[in-house]
């Protein structure tokens, strides 16, 4: 092997992660990490879903070397790219997929008439069998390629797999039928294959099994491009969480504002923030008052307010006034990084997978290879010819050959998913559907997934005497003028209870206490309570029960007053969706656990799981802490799904055995998890895990069955009685079983 052209190493450390290629099966990951294991001091781990080795090393060892020891065992690895390097500089993503999609169409295209030929004796015209060679050998030269190069890997290092059970199968049919055409009876011109079902024996040497070769390979060569480009999305949570932060920023340099990419700035470099913008990079507010809407990377629902002093972090919105913020991290060591590589870190520490056609195939290609040695022997040995001996012991092999086993696979995920599609779920690959089986806790994120994940005004309490349309009308027109979060929710709600809101007269913002202006004639304030007391308007005993009573329930409380008189306490709050209750009903009927988890205070927290019924709540947690909690869940043995919908949830996510992502929420989220709620409905989370399990349930089904119906034809192929239409009937009728029983996921409710 050659071996490739690498960068520049990184300076000997005692970690990297090296891009791993070549991999076709769960057993493929575990040879490369044994063969790393052997390097005296190293420690390595492959993930086979996201083609990445964690290898610790000392640090006298050049990380070439892991990648030499990698080609070594058949595949190719890639050291990091230098710092710098523009992503997917390297070309790998269509590299990998483009010569896939071609063997793809070739075989599809090529395979459609050769098994028209053999299935339709009508078709069958004076040369047609050499018609069907002709088509039939590029299949399985050049489209079946890639099964023979795992085989010859997988013969190397004393494995079976999936792939030596294809690349010896269709090399044996295909052998076979060259073997018939050229050195047989079967070139003659005029043979045909008829509708003989009876069982007899014969030579063999007037069969061809080209529709056999042929077919297979179209077959398992679409299941493998699919899941290729599945898995080729497994940096794309990655790059969508780095591309959240903003781009350009406006630094101040000599008191004058000048516009530069982000990437260009430095620590204790001063940068203005205007209203609606994103702050560029972590740092210390030093002019001005603000909001700061961080619920997408935080998961609190209340804007955070900030003033001179007060640390802010990069990618939150400011929602409020003008900011000038001194930068004191930058690049790499940003919480936006360290949340990117906590997805990275929790994506590659993912259980491997492990194919379930893999693991009986480890069982049942040695045994069919021992069969046809054994067939061989035996006719052989009884005197019967060399003719008759190579047929049935080519018979075996080639009845062995997983037609339907390629199907069983790829029909079910193509149903489910379909199915899933309909219902507003997206399942991203056969691997998810494993972990669905074994869930036994579901960790919700409450912001966005339980709740709506914005603000609304859910209570209006008004003083003795006070119209609660005319408190609306008033304190919504004042707080429409305003950019806050909390504002903007009570406007929404006065809008849709009174209608169209007046304009408010000398509007003013009142730093950290809240807004004053003047509408319809009435000099109105909105806020905190020391707001309105300053005006000497004192909430009234009923108004400070109210407030107390909002505040203890996890609600934020306004005071509005106007013309020298408090006259109501609004609740705005962010609202349980009307569906939740009922989804955590569901969960719980599928045998889940229920926990829920938030950036939140313990008081809104509770307050919030009171109302859809969960018992467990963490609360207070920041981002990274939401991994490590479902890191303790996994700990304590329990196999935890995670449903979320934000930029915080990203590294609970792919850190779960199970991600399960609101499509409504962000893009980091939805590429991070596993399978994508396209509504916001946490009822259909329910809905995914159970499709899921019937998914996996069918495809069990169709392996049992793909196989049984080989096991079952092996003892007539083995006893020399196998003519082509009776193995053709047993594929044809093992496809058609395998594809039935896959089409009835359509009916899922």
């Amino acid at each position: 092997m050659t071996p490739t052209t690498h960068e520049r190493p990184p300076a000997a450390g005692d970690a990297v992660e090296l891009s791993i290629g070549g991999m076709t099966c769960a057993s493929c990951a575990a040879r490369i990490e044994r063969k790393l294991n052997k390097l005296d001091g190293v420690t390595a781990s492959v993930n086979y879903a996201t083609e990445k080795a964690k290898v610790t090393f000392p640090r006298d060892l050049d990380p070439v070397l892991l990648v030499a020891e990698v080609e070594k065992a058949g595949y190719t690895a890639r050291l990091p790219e230098p710092a710098g390097a523009a992503p997917g500089a390297t070309g790998e993503e269509p590299d990998e997929l483009r010569p896939l999609r071609t063997r793809l169409i070739t075989s599809v295209v090529l395979a459609v008439p050769v098994i028209a030929l053999a299935m339709v004796p009508a078709l069958q015209f004076t040369y047609w069998q050499w018609l069907s060679l002709t088509l039939a050998a590029p299949i399985v030269v050049y489209a079946g390629l890639p099964f023979h190069k795992a085989a010859w890997t997988n013969l190397r290092h004393g494995a079976a797999t999936m792939d030596t059970l294809v690349s010896l199968g269709t090399i044996a049919a295909f052998g076979w039928s060259l073997w018939a055409l050229f050195l047989g009876t079967a070139g003659t011109p005029g043979m045909t294959h008829g509708f003989d079902l009876t069982i007899a024996r014969g030579d063999g040497t007037g069969d061809i099994y080209l529709e056999a070769a042929a077919g297979v390979t179209a077959f398992l060569l679409a299941g493998r491009y699919f899941e290729t480009r599945s898995k080729r999305r497994a940096g794309a949570a990655l790059r969508a969480l780095l591309e959240m932060g903003a781009k350009d920023v406006a630094v101040l340099r000599d008191g004058a504002e000048e516009r530069i990419p982000v990437d260009r700035l430095a620590v204790a470099d001063l940068f203005v923030v205007r209203p609606g913008e994103k702050i560029a990079t972590d740092g210390v507010v030093e002019e001005g008052s603000s909001a700061v809407d961080a619920s997408m990377l935080t998961g609190e629902s209340v804007p955070v307010e900030v003033g001179p002093g007060d640390t802010v972090t990069g990618a939150t919105v400011n929602a409020g006034g003008r900011l000038v913020v001194r930068a004191t991290r930058v690049g790499s060591d940003t919480r936006l990084a360290q949340m990117a590589r906590l997805v990275e870190e929790a994506q590659t520490g993912k259980a491997r997978v492990q194919r379930l056609a893999d693991r009986i195939s480890a069982v049942f290609v040695p045994a069919v290879i021992a069969l046809a040695v054994g067939t061989l022997g035996f006719w052989l040995g009884t005197g019967s010819g060399a003719g008759a001996a190579f047929s049935a012991a080519v018979a075996v092999l080639i009845i062995a050959c997983p037609c339907a086993l390629g199907l069983a696979t790829p029909t079910a995920l193509l149903v489910g998913t379909g199915r899933g599609a309909q219902l507003g779920i997206l399942i991203k690959g056969p691997e998810v559907l494993e972990s669905t089986r074994r869930i036994d806790t579901v960790v919700l994120d409450k912001t966005g997934t339980v709740t709506e994940g914005r603000m609304t005004l859910v209570d209006v309490v008004t003083a003795a005497g006070e119209d609660p349309d005319e408190v609306l009308r008033l304190a919504g027109a004042l707080e429409n003028a305003s950019e806050h979060p909390i504002a903007q929710a009570i406007a929404r709600g006065a809008a849709e209870r009174v209608g169209a809101l007046p304009a408010p007269e000398e509007f003013a913002n009142v730093e950290g206490l809240g807004v004053q202006g003047v509408v319809d004639g009435h000099a109105v304030l909105a806020g905190r309570p020391r707001l309105l007391a300053e005006w000497s308007q004192h909430l009234s005993d009923d108004l400070e029960r109210a407030l107390h009573a909002a505040q203890d329930a996890g609600r934020t409380a306004v005071a509005v007053g106007w013309d020298g008189k408090a006259r109501a306490v609004l609740s705005v709050a962010d609202v349980v969706k009307p569906t939740s209750a009922e989804a955590v009903s569901r969960l719980r009927a599928l045998g889940l656990t229920p926990v829920l988890l938030t950036g939140d205070n313990e008081t809104v927290a509770r307050s919030v799981a009171a109302e859809v019924s969960v018992t467990e709540v963490v609360a207070e947690v920041l981002p990274a802490g939401k991994a490590d909690v479902v890191r303790a869940l996994q700990a304590e043995g329990k196999v935890v799904a995670m449903v979320g919908d934000g930029v915080n949830d990203a590294a609970a996510l792919a850190q779960a055995d199970l991600g399960l992502a609101m499509g409504t929420g962000t893009d980091v989220a939805i590429e991070a998890a596993d399978l994508t709620l396209v509504r916001g409905d946490l009822r259909v989370a329910a809905d995914a895990i159970r499709l899921s399990r019937r998914t996996l349930r069918t495809i069990r089904g169709n392996l049992f069955w793909a196989f049984a119906y080989n096991v079952a034809a092996l003892p007539l192929a083995a006893l020399g009685l196998l003519n082509p239409m009776i193995a053709g009937a047993a594929m044809a009728l093992s496809s058609v079983f395998v594809v039935s029983n896959s089409l009835r996921l359509r009916r899922f409710r």
